[in-house]
């Protein structure tokens, strides 16, 4: 019965250390925003987009981006570091337009 669990045991401690886990926390906000995205069209009978679809595409960007970064991944790295600075951007615009609504 032992040796029925050593095996995959063995698995996970190899193929699963801090990085992995890391890499998948970054999926994990990337699947949020589109599970919360979803919800939000749902209730609102609508296609939206909720301010919190882009807090969790800014996690999620930057968690894989530093992943990337630490894997040496140069197509990760290009595609995360893009997306990160559009999810600041539309950030921006939010902030933006709570302090002078006017202005947009």
């Amino acid at each position: 019965m032992n040796d029925m669990w050593q095996q995959p045991l063995i698995w996970v401690q190899t193929h699963f250390d801090a990085w992995v886990i890391f890499g998948f926390a970054g999926q994990f906000l990337f699947m949020m925003r589109f599970i919360y995205q979803w919800i939000a069209s749902e209730k609102a009978r609508k296609s939206v987009m909720p301010e919190a679809f882009w807090y969790f595409s800014l996690g999620g960007g930057l968690v894989v981006f530093v992943y990337a970064l630490h894997k040496q991944d140069p197509v990760f790295i290009l595609g995360q570091g893009l997306g990160v600075f559009i999810y600041l951007r539309n950030i921006y615009f939010i902030w933006r337009h709570r302090r002078n609504p006017a202005s947009s």
